[in-house]
């Protein structure tokens, strides 16, 4: 399971930094709004932590649906737990 675990995570964790540095390749941080109100006083380190982890978990949910939805669980199972 936990190989399975890393097979999910570790993609994701690579998509999230490609997609993190494709965002804010256009958007400045210190332009960030709240929902079009005041702007946001976080520093920038903070806003590209955030980012990060809510690109993390997007594609780490995605990948662990596409698993689901395939069936891989079972075929995992069947093969006991084999790769």
């Amino acid at each position: 399971m936990i190989r399975l675990a890393v097979q999910i995570l570790w993609p994701a964790f690579l998509m999230a930094g490609v997609f993190e540095m494709l965002l804010f390749a256009v958007v400045d941080p210190s332009d960030l709004h709240w929902f079009g109100g005041p702007p946001m006083d976080w520093p920038r380190e903070a806003v590209y932590t955030v980012t990060f982890v809510l690109c993390w978990l997007c594609t780490s949910t995605a990948s662990a649906l596409t698993v689901l939805l395939t069936g891989g669980l079972r075929h995992l199972e069947r093969q006991g737990d084999r790769f």
